[in-house]
C-alpha cells in the first residue's frame, strides 16, 4: 500500500543519497587531506566518519554547497579535535628498560649474596630447616632447576617450589629485622 506521501519520501532520500554520493566524491578528498595535514593517525578512518555523521545530517543543510562544505569540514574540524584529546589523555607508551627502572628493589637472593661469602652467608641460612637449605643452596646457589632440584632432593617439583617460597620468606623476614635493629 504506497500512498503519495511515501513516494514522495522516497523521492526525497533517492535524492538526499545522490546528494550525499556527490558530497563524499567532491569533498572526501579535501577532507582527508585535512586529516593528514592536522596529524591525525587514521585519517581514511576518520574521513569515513566525517560521512557517517553527515549521513544523517545531510536533508537539513541549508546554505547550498557552501553551506554543505561548512558542515563537513566542522564534522572534520571536531573529529580532529576529538583524536587530539584523546591523544593527550591516552597514557604514553615507553619500552620496558630494566637498566633504567629507579623502582627496582634487590631480591632475597641479591641480599642474601650481599652478605658476603662463607659466615655470613651460612650464618643466615642457619635459621633455616635443613629442607629448606638444601633447596636454597640447589637453587640459589648452585643455579639448578625446579626439576633437577626436585630429583636430587627426591620431591615433587611443588614441593621444591613451596620449600623454596617458605625459605626465601624466612630469609626476608630475618633480614629485614636485621635492618630494623641497624637503624
Amino acid at each position: 500500500m504506497s500512498s503519495r506521501g511515501d513516494a514522495a519520501d522516497e523521492a526525497e532520500r533517492a535524492g538526499g543519497d545522490s546528494l550525499f554520493s556527490d558530497a563524499y566524491r567532491e569533498l572526501a578528498p579535501a577532507v582527508l587531506g585535512y586529516l593528514r595535514s592536522r596529524g591525525v593517525a587514521d585519517p581514511e578512518a576518520v574521513t569515513h566518519d566525517v560521512f557517517l555523521a553527515l549521513y544523517p545530517r545531510i536533508g537539513t543543510v541549508t546554505g547550498g554547497r557552501a553551506g554543505l562544505k561548512t558542515l563537513v569540514f566542522t564534522i572534520a574540524h571536531a573529529r580532529t579535535v576529538d583524536h587530539h584529546r584523546h591523544l593527550a589523555r591516552a597514557p604514553r607508551l615507553v619500552e620496558y628498560d630494566p637498566e633504567t627502572e629507579p623502582r627496582t628493589t634487590p631480591s632475597t637472593e641479591e641480599v642474601a649474596l650481599s652478605h658476603g661469602t662463607g659466615a655470613g652467608i651460612l650464618a643466615l641460612l642457619d635459621g633455616l630447616s635443613a629442607e629448606q637449605r638444601d633447596v636454597i643452596a640447589l637453587r640459589v646457589i648452585a643455579d639448578l632447576s625446579l626439576e633437577q632440584t626436585a630429583t636430587i632432593t627426591n620431591r615433587s617439583t611443588g614441593a621444591v617450589k613451596q620449600l623454596q617460597r617458605r625459605a626465601l620468606l624466612a630469609l626476608r623476614n630475618r633480614l629485614d629485622s636485621e635492618q630494623e635493629g641497624t637503624r
